[in-house]
């Protein structure tokens, strides 16, 4: 097993977030996209207005790394109409992987319907354009009962829409790994919440983001089940230490 096939190598702070200004923050996404491609990850997951820059140091270093996206992130309130348009921008821009941050907190509120909406219109976007396609369910914002339940929307919506070689092409994903708890409880994937939805996911692939910090936890998630590892701390993991990013 090569832990890098797994690993989609994170840098998704804001300029504020970072504590930086626009110049210094492009000069750590670009510090991320040359480190995923010196190290051969599976993927470097970027902010849109990133997107375009990551496909051209990619292509220029004839790499295969996949570039990846968050659609809607990290609140997921958007309509479905300005969720889709955002895709579509990423689309043009290169992205291979569209991560959106599902509404889950109209989930929450039982506007199923809404939610059935969005799933199925981001997820035929996505693969009408040939791309993998995510939905992040934030998990720390679920109870255990939320988690199994949101997954098996997802899933039963792809299941009964689209055809099953397009199922390892749709994930459920933990975590935006951005959301504030209290207590400083985990806000991204735990082995409990993963356990819950690889459970109702099947046979959608699953996506462990945040709170994997170290190779040995990396190794469990995969033992598990889940296909990507979302983490700011590739590098560090892929070379069995413990990173220190939050996420």
């Amino acid at each position: 097993m090569n832990i890098r096939d797994y690993l989609d190598s994170t840098y998704l702070k804001t300029n504020v977030q970072a504590g930086l200004d626009e110049n210094e923050n492009i000069a750590v996404a670009k510090g991320f996209i040359q480190e995923a491609i010196d190290e051969g990850f599976k993927l470097i997951m970027i902010r849109p207005d990133r997107v375009a820059l990551a496909k051209q140091m990619i292509e220029a270093a004839q790499s295969k790394v996949l570039v990846g996206t968050v659609i809607d992130f990290p609140e997921g309130k958007s309509t479905i109409d300005k969720k889709l348009a955002e895709a579509r921008e990423c689309i043009q821009n290169g992205a291979d992987d569209l991560d959106f941050v599902c509404n889950y907190e109209a989930f929450k509120a039982g506007e199923i319907d809404l939610i059935k909406e969005e799933i199925l219109k981001g997820t035929q976007l996505g693969l009408d354009h040939n791309k993998t396609v995510k939905w992040i369910i934030e998990v720390a914002a679920l109870s255990d009962l939320q988690i199994a339940q949101l997954s098996a929307l997802i899933k039963d919506v792809v299941v009964a829409i689209f055809k099953p070689e397009s199922y390892s092409s749709v994930f459920v994903k933990s975590s935006t790994g951005f959301y504030k708890t209290e207590n400083n409880l985990p806000n991204g994937a735990t082995v409990h919440s993963i356990k819950i939805m690889l459970e109702n996911a099947l046979p959608l692939p699953v996506k462990a983001a945040g709170g994997v910090r170290t190779y040995d936890e990396a190794k469990q998630m995969i033992k598990l089940g889940v296909k990507r590892i979302g983490t700011s701390g590739a590098k560090a993991i892929a070379n069995g230490e413990e990173s220190s990013s939050q996420y």
